[in-house]
C-alpha cells in the first residue's frame, strides 16, 4: 500500500493484452497521478502481483483463465494487512451490477468509458483516502464475511452461464492400464496441484485432470463444498470443523485421518450466524 503523500498505485489483469492497455490509456486521463506497478494475464498472476506488490487498486476481469477475476477477488480481500480496493472490469452487465450492489466493490463495463471511469476512479480516490493506517484498522470479520459471501454467490451465477442439466454421477480416472470408475457420492473431498485433482474415497483414490474450476460447476451444490482454491468437500463426510491455534478453521472428514484447510476467503461457510 502507498505511504502518505505517495502516488496511489493498482495492477490490471485481463486475459487480453488490448483491453490491458486501453484501461492504462484510459486511467492515465482519469487519474493521472496513478501508478500502474503490474500486468496479469489471468487470475493466479493477479493474485500474486497483488500479495508481492500490494496496490491500493486492482483492476480484475471478471473471466479469465486459471482463477476467475471472482475468484481472484475472494483471494486477494483475504490476504493479511492488505486494505486496497478491488475493481471488476466486465462485458457481463448482470454479474456487474450484483457484485456492485455488495457494497464495497465497484465495476467498469468493456468497453470502458472515460465518464464511466471518472465516475469510478471519484469513489476509489474517496475511500482510499478514507482509510485509515494499517495498524489502526480493526479486522472487521462480519464485513468480510459478508463480502465473501457475496462473491461466492456471484461466482455460482457465473458459473451458472453453462448449466449442468444433471450434477455429475461418475468420476472416471485410469489407473495404470485400466480405466475405473468411481461414484461422485462415495467421494470424501477433490483437493488440486497444478497438474491433477485427487479424488479421495474412504477405500480408493484416484487422480483427474480437470481443475477444481472446472470440476465444481459439475456437482451438486447442496452436497459439495469449495472451501479452499484447491479443495472441494462432500458435506456428509464431514466429521468436525476446529480451529487451530493460529484461528484458522480445519474440516476433519469421517473415517480418514487428512484434515483440510480452510481458507480465509470461505471461513464465511462454517462461521455462525
Amino acid at each position: 500500500m502507498s505511504s502518505a503523500g505517495a502516488p496511489r498505485t493498482a495492477i490490471l489483469a485481463d486475459d487480453e493484452r488490448l483491453l490491458r492497455e486501453q484501461l492504462k490509456a484510459r486511467l492515465s486521463e482519469a487519474w493521472p497521478d496513478l501508478k500502474i506497478v503490474g500486468e496479469a494475464r489471468d487470475g493466479n498472476e493477479a493474485l500474486g502481483l497483488a500479495d508481492e506488490l500490494r496496490p491500493d487498486v486492482v483492476f480484475l476481469d471478471i473471466r479469465m483463465p486459471g482463477l476467475t477475476g471472482i475468484e481472484a477477488a475472494r483471494e486477494i480481500l483475504s490476504l493479511p494487512d492488505w486494505h486496497g480496493e478491488v475493481v471488476f472490469v466486465t462485458a457481463y452487465d448482470e454479474y456487474a451490477v450484483t457484485a456492485f450492489e455488495q457494497g464495497a466493490l465497484d465495476y467498469l463495463l468493456k468497453p470502458v468509458e472515460p465518464e464511466r471511469l471518472a465516475q469510478t476512479v471519484r469513489r476509489l480516490q474517496t475511500r482510499l483516502a478514507a482509510h485509515p493506517a494499517p495498524s489502526e484498522r480493526p479486522q472487521d470479520d462480519a464485513a468480510l464475511d459478508a463480502l465473501m459471501a457475496g462473491l461466492s454467490k456471484l461466482q455460482l451465477k457465473l458459473n451458472a452461464r453453462s448449466p449442468v442439466v444433471q450434477p455429475l454421477r461418475w468420476i472416471q480416472h485410469t489407473a495404470g492400464s485400466s480405466t475405473r470408475l468411481i461414484d461422485v457420492k462415495d467421494v470424501l473431498f477433490f483437493r488440486s496441484d497444478e497438474k491433477y485433482t485427487r479424488v479421495q474415497t474412504r477405500d480408493q483414490e484416484g487422480f483427474i485432470r480437470t481443475p477444481i474450476r472446472e470440476l465444481l460447476p459439475q456437482l451438486d451444490s447442496q452436497q459439495f463444498w469449495q472451501i479452499h482454491r484447491s479443495t472441494i468437500v462432500n458435506l456428509s463426510a464431514i466429521a468436525a470443523i476446529t480451529r487451530d491455534e493460529a484461528g484458522r478453521q480445519r474440516v476433519h472428514i469421517q473415517g480418514h485421518p487428512e484434515v483440510l484447510e480452510v481458507s480465509r476467503s470461505f471461513a464465511h461457510l462454517f462461521r455462525a450466524s
